[in-house]
């Protein structure tokens, strides 16, 4: 098995020679007269996340890619409806001073602080000194949803060496019961674990703290390696969605998305095949459409229901061109169905059939969160 941040490595090194055909924008309007069908944003998109900005309008955020013979650090795209998609290029333009010489920027995510003005942005990159810190997490704010935005000055936390890959994947969450901020992340065969955040989001609550053990990998299918961790709260609980365990593996990707849920946001979270005696905790896997799905975000309509948007790999067009064979993740989103306190997806998910859309209303655009 190929884990996904060797696979990135790689990655790194590669995608400059990728042709603008292969790492550029396809700019495809994927709705129809009754509704869409995925992909949403049919380009390389890996690990999207989003965030809706107050005048209505969704961004979404994803890992470094090609486009038009350039490497992108940070992607952008915004959509009024999470159906159609117009892609935005550089969200990260200067590269962090402590990741300046590195180009591994991974799995944004982004929220918007009213009192504050600003979105923060919570990223993975390679620091400069890989042999002492490996990968980190970086922090990165702006005034506008699409950017620029720009690093604070330096990581929030980092690994402790070269192969040490587990801190990426951030995801902040606000607990609106407490108004207590966390920060999730994890991968590299370590647990996802989580810790409180102070006011400022730029720093951790108690300093010197060590973060909490959320979930741990086990030998149930795709948990060798778990990664990618979105919370959500819903009647009660906290929802953990996580990814695992191959995304990139060019040969055979082995990627899917599993959930937990907890009464608190540091858990102790009980996933889904512990809490009902089941084989396995994934609620999304690959299909003859599509493969690998996984590392997704969830985002909740106006009549309330909830979807789950995601990467996943297109068996017809598997690779980006201009690449060793590197795997091609365009964005997908589907429909989330709850029973008996869980979420799942529709038995066709990840889909490729003409769906309802989401039930987003026209908002009138307002100045505070505005795009420039």
């Amino acid at each position: 098995m190929i884990a996904r941040q060797h696979r990135r490595l790689v990655l790194s090194l590669v995608l400059a020679a990728a042709c603008s055909s292969g790492g550029g924008v396809t700019r495809v309007d994927r709705t129809t007269p009754t509704g869409y069908i995925n992909p949403v944003l049919d380009q390389d998109f890996p690990d999207p996340s989003i965030v809706r900005a107050p005048n209505g309008i969704f961004y979404a955020y994803a890992t470094q890619t090609v486009q038009g013979g350039a490497r992108i650090n940070i992607q952008g795209a915004q959509s009024l409806d999470l159906v159609s998609w117009t892609p935005l290029g550089e969200m990260l333009p200067a590269k962090p001073s402590w990741a300046s010489t590195t180009w591994n920027f991974w799995a944004p995510h982004v929220l918007w602080d009213a009192a504050k003005g600003k979105y923060f942005m919570y990223f993975a990159a390679q620091h400069d000194s890989i042999d002492k810190y490996g990968m980190c997490l970086g922090i990165a704010t702006s005034t506008a949803p699409n950017g620029p935005f720009a690093d604070v000055g330096a990581p929030l936390i980092c690994g402790t060496g070269r192969n040490d890959f587990s801190h990426i994947d951030a995801m902040a969450f606000d607990d609106s019961a407490s108004g207590r901020k966390y920060l999730y992340w994890g991968s590299s065969f370590q647990p996802i674990v989580g810790q409180e955040l102070d006011d400022t989001r730029l720093h951790f609550r108690f300093a010197g703290d060590v973060p909490d053990t959320l979930l741990r990998p086990s030998s149930k299918p795709y948990e060798a390696l778990i990664e990618g961790p979105w919370v959500i709260k819903r009647n009660g609980y906290y929802y953990m969605f996580y990814s695992g365990n191959d995304c990139c593996n060019p040969d055979t990707p082995h990627y899917a998305v599993m959930v937990a849920r907890a009464s608190s946001p540091l858990g102790p979270f009980q996933k889904l095949a512990d809490a009902t005696g089941g084989a396995s905790s994934a609620i999304l896997q690959g299909n003859a459409s599509w493969l690998a799905p996984g590392h997704n975000a969830i985002v909740m309509d106006q009549a309330g229901t909830d979807w789950i948007v995601y990467h996943a790999i297109d068996p017809s067009k598997m690779y980006i061109p201009g690449t060793n064979r590197n795997v091609r993740r365009p964005m997908l989103i589907d429909k989330l169905v709850w029973t008996n306190g869980w979420p799942g997806v529709e038995a066709d998910a990840p889909s490729r059939t003409d769906k309802p859309k989401p039930d987003i209303p026209v908002f009138r655009a307002t100045t505070a969160g505005a795009p420039r």
